[in-house]
């Protein structure tokens, strides 16, 4: 089994029951209808990033679809929930590179996405023997990691929402797996 693409996606669901609001952050995200498989943080080597567009074309209804999936919900009415999933992408399409998941409360859509991206891209960094200082703001670190040209690009999915009295609210972002159809 080889994966050839990945694509990224976002959604969020609203519900007094909370698996319902669950369902509904993944019919807002497209993926509702696949059964996921969730997998750990490895961008494969060569792993083409398709549009979520493009992406969701190429699967069916029941297809087993393995995700790097980061969820947060929350009951409380006027609480921020996020969801993220950052990329980082090595220059040599032949070396692997990093996914990560995040999630947190009262954080915004960008702090949490740069948290993300960068989790991700510290990862990545730290395999190919890049020195930073872990504890640099992301915007110092992605200079570093730019100037090394290992790094080829970063970025990240986010999603985030505020709780409505007495429902649910969830929120998700994901990375999705494509297999290789002549594998």
């Amino acid at each position: 089994m080889k994966i050839s693409h990945v694509f990224l996606t976002k959604g969020v669901g609203c519900h007094k029951e909370k698996l319902t609001s669950f369902e509904e952050s993944l019919r807002n995200a497209g993926i509702a209808h696949l059964n996921l498989v969730s997998v750990s943080s490895i961008l494969p080597p060569g792993c083409r990033i398709l549009s979520r567009r493009k992406g969701l074309e190429r699967l069916e209804a029941g297809d087993i679809a393995y995700t790097v999936l980061a969820r947060n919900q929350t009951e409380e009415h006027r609480r921020l929930v996020a969801s993220s999933v950052g990329m980082a992408v090595p220059k040599d399409a032949g070396t692997y590179g990093y996914l990560s998941e995040h999630v947190s409360f009262g954080q915004t859509q960008k702090e949490a996405g740069d948290y993300a991206e960068d989790l991700a891209a510290s990862m990545l960094a730290t395999t190919l023997g890049l020195e930073f200082d872990v504890d640099a703001a992301w915007d110092e670190k992605k200079e570093i990691y730019k100037v090394s040209g290992k790094i080829i690009r970063s970025r990240n999915i986010t999603q985030t929402a505020v709780g409505r009295q007495a429902h649910w609210t969830t929120v998700i972002a994901a990375a999705v797996f494509l297999l290789d159809a002549d594998a």
